[in-house]
């Protein structure tokens, strides 16, 4: 059957869609916003292969700890990354299970929220006493972070996570924020009051601590969900409630028997660990209307021209920073910012 005739678009109208067609590449291929890549020497580290898995209650008061994925027995898990056992002579860091594990953030780490405008995010009025688990670490707090350097992850993730918080069941609110040095804007990357999802990118093979502020002492859940797209073209997900007793009054024991009463975040398109066969999508399911008519052969030829050559380009790109970040893997591990010094008033 031949094509209908139909008027060809202007060149501008081509150009149109044509931009349209690259902001929408170009959010498949960056889905959250990104943190900036500030090397921070003091985020050196290497997570071995070998480390185990520990299973059991554990309260952790101070030290080092990440929350990352892991696979556990081949099953995408996300996990607690206890760094802090290394403080013992021969002792090495290991990875716990979430519900069996409590950070207990002590008196240590309240801090006054200052009258500055730029800290009105917090939900906080100045001069109030906060709970803070600093984005620098103070050797009175548990220094609670983020990795994705588990090896076998590394190895199955395409270029990098996301981590979204979803949930908090406690007292008060939480704010997760960024600040490079004392004077930088704060970057806020959490907020327990938003209803909007709050999804940030995290590289492969990046290893980053963020300011935790609680507004009031108690037994706080924290629900958070990571997220990425792996080599073989699926999807890996988890979501986990974190533990924390906030305050030094408050016993880690009521953080342990606290149960989430909320419900599981629906995954993305209510699926995970699957994709989407085009091979086997129906066209009446894209969400486009048949106006009727269709475009000649000339502009069809045109456009997907055009789309080869932008993918080319984009595809390239791609290529080019995932061979340039291999290299410095090599060197150094992908860090945050710096954040204001805990102790004494926020600054």
């Amino acid at each position: 059957m031949p094509f209908p005739r139909r008027t060809l678009p202007s060149l501008a109208a081509l150009a149109r869609r044509l931009a349209g067609l690259s902001a929408a590449l170009a959010v498949t291929i960056i889905p959250a916003p990104a943190l900036a890549d500030i090397e921070d020497p003091n985020l050196d580290q290497t997570v071995a292969e070998d480390q185990p898995i520990v299973t059991g209650e554990h309260v952790i008061t101070d030290g080092h700890v990440d929350l990352g994925p892991r696979y556990v027995e081949g099953q995408w898990t996300f996990l607690i990354h206890d760094d802090a056992a290394k403080a013992d002579d021969g002792a090495t860091s290991v990875w716990r299970f979430p519900e069996e594990t409590v950070m207990h953030v002590l008196d240590g780490s309240i801090l006054t929220v200052p009258d500055d405008p730029a800290y009105e995010f917090l939900g906080a009025e100045p001069g109030t006493d906060v709970w803070v688990v600093p984005q620098t670490q103070n050797p009175d707090v548990v220094w609670l972070g983020w990795n994705t350097q588990d090896p076998e992850v590394m190895a199955a993730i395409d270029r990098g996570v996301t981590i979204e918080l979803t949930g908090l069941e406690g007292p008060g609110e939480l704010t997760v924020y960024l600040q490079s040095g004392t004077f930088g804007e704060p970057q806020l990357l959490w907020d327990s009051r938003s209803e909007e999802p709050q999804p940030i990118w995290v590289d492969v093979n990046t290893h980053t601590h963020a300011n935790w502020v609680f507004t009031e002492p108690g037994v706080h859940l924290v629900q958070l969900r990571v997220e990425a797209e792996l080599l073989d073209g699926t999807t890996a997900s988890d979501t986990q409630e974190f533990r924390l007793a906030i305050g030094s009054a408050t016993d880690p024991q009521d953080a342990l028997a606290t149960e989430w009463s909320g419900g599981e975040p629906e995954a993305p398109d209510g699926n995970t660990n699957e994709q989407a066969d085009p091979a086997t999508t129906d066209p009446a399911d894209t969400g486009e209307e048949n106006s009727g008519t269709s475009a000649s052969p000339l502009l069809i030829g045109g456009i997907g021209v055009a789309v080869l050559v932008l993918v080319a380009a984009v595809i390239g790109g791609v290529a080019r920073q995932r061979r340039v970040r291999r290299r410095a893997f090599s060197a150094h591990a992908d860090a945050s910012e710096h954040g204001p010094s805990a102790g004494g008033d926020m600054q």
